[in-house]
């Protein structure tokens, strides 16, 4: 083993930056057993040098300046753990990169919407670029798919990709709370933010699918191609009906090949009780990926948080140091396709549909004329009991239909004069995937 430590220089001193230097120093004897030598952090960077982070800082050299970190000679690696797509993110990954020096970062925005720019530059530079803790934190689902199942063909990837979301989601099941009540409390214990849109709706997700795409199926990772649909429009209604019919709802994440084409998509479906991402409840995370000679494979655990976050940053910083590189994506730029967005004119399935009407006569016969326009036949409808503000809950499960027909006979549905508020569509997955 060489007594060479691996400098480290670390831009970002939250959560996850103050767990990577915890982790590095109670396991610092391990850590450089696995890596053949010692991995030290020698300079750090972050906005506010007075704050109490709960770690002993004063041995460390301090830069103001985060791109800094990418030129000093006491810096071997750099690790980014600032945060957004652009700003001093992008700034020192590029520095980093375009200096030959390795990048370790947790930055799932900045990958969704800059990886094919980074990995370019890390080619160029024949350097690492290394990201496991973008993705599903200290779940090692991004090794899983660049490497233990790099010999495999990947039709589709599943994944319960927000702990916020599926944290809120599980409260709805189990105290029968509805989600503004579960979103106040969330915020109030620290599980969701402030401004907790990039959860809610999809974004932090679509993010980490576009990653997760990329390595499935050799693509350029594509943010702009994931449709992305939060939890907001969910109701206790749904998670009760939902439960009655054999499901639990769960906001997923959906990569799959369509012929030449990839869907890309986040969004709340209905998960059969027996599928594997049903079982996930908490703040887990879950990717469940098909291979055709592996087979399903399954990845669980927490997805955020300082020690999983943290971990997998040392994982990677722990790679660096034995000279582990390649592809960022799997493969050389240069081979990574661009498949279009696929369409929803050629897919089908089943789905729920929940709407809200005025309790009159004829509703149910306006609703089904809807259905029948647009080729959309049910499998069973289900009405319970009336409010008392004279509105009525209609929930409905199709059989198999085009979804353009049944997105259709949705929008026909929404524009009925009987029709009150706005009506959910969800798909649901088959135990298959």
């Amino acid at each position: 083993m060489s007594s060479t430590p691996l400098k480290v220089g670390l831009a970002g001193l939250g959560t996850v930056g103050a767990g990577v230097i915890k982790l590095l120093d109670a396991n610092a004897a391990l850590i450089a057993r696995r890596a053949g030598r010692p991995i030290v952090v020698s300079v750090v960077s972050a906005r506010d040098r007075s704050r109490d982070r709960g770690v002993d800082l004063s041995g460390f050299q301090w830069v103001d300046d985060t791109s800094a970190l990418a030129s000093r000679a006491d810096v071997d690696v750099v690790v980014e753990l600032i945060g957004g797509s652009d700003g001093p993110a992008l700034t020192l990954a590029r520095a980093a990169l375009a200096a030959h020096k390795p990048l370790v970062t947790a930055n799932k925005a900045m990958l969704a919407h800059h990886g094919l720019l980074l990995a370019e530059l890390a080619e160029a530079a024949s350097t690492p670029l290394k990201f496991e803790a973008a993705v599903a934190g200290g779940i090692p689902v991004i090794k899983g798919l660049r490497e233990g199942a790099a010999a495999n063909q990947l039709s589709s990837v599943l994944g319960i990709l927000n702990g916020t979301c599926n944290y809120i989601l599980t409260r709805m099941e189990k105290e029968g709370l509805e989600f503004a009540d579960v979103l106040a409390d969330a915020q109030r214990l620290g599980y969701a933010e402030a401004d907790p849109t990039f959860d809610i709706d999809g974004i932090d997700a679509a993010h980490k699918l576009a990653i997760l795409a990329s390595l499935a199926f050799g693509t350029r990772p594509n943010f702009g191609a994931v449709e992305a649909r939060g939890i907001r429009d969910i109701r206790l209604a749904d998670i009760r009906q939902a439960a009655a019919l054999g499901y639990k709802i769960r906001l997923v994440g959906m990569a799959v090949l369509e012929g030449e084409s990839l869907m890309q998509r986040v969004l709340p479906a209905l998960v059969p009780l027996s599928h594997p991402l049903a079982a996930i409840e908490g703040p887990l995370n879950a990717v469940v990926a098909e291979g055709n000679f592996v087979g399903r494979l399954l990845f669980s655990g927490r997805g955020a948080g300082e020690g999983p976050t943290a971990s997998a940053v040392v994982a990677d910083l722990i790679d660096v140091a034995r000279g582990e590189a390649g592809p960022a994506f799997a493969m050389p730029t240069a081979a990574l396709a661009e498949l279009p967005p696929a369409s929803a004119d050629s897919r089908s399935g089943h789905f729920y549909l929940r709407l809200n009407v005025l309790d009159r006569p004829g509703v149910l016969a306006d609703i089904t004329a809807a259905l029948r326009d647009s080729g959309v036949s049910i499998e069973s409808l289900i009405q319970p009991a009336s409010a008392a503000d004279g509105t009525a809950l209609i929930v409905m499960l199709t059989h198999r239909a085009g979804e353009s027909a049944v997105v259709a006979a949705l929008s026909a549905m929404s524009h009925l004069p009987v029709t009150t508020g706005t009506p959910l569509l969800m798909p649901i997955l088959s135990q298959d995937g």
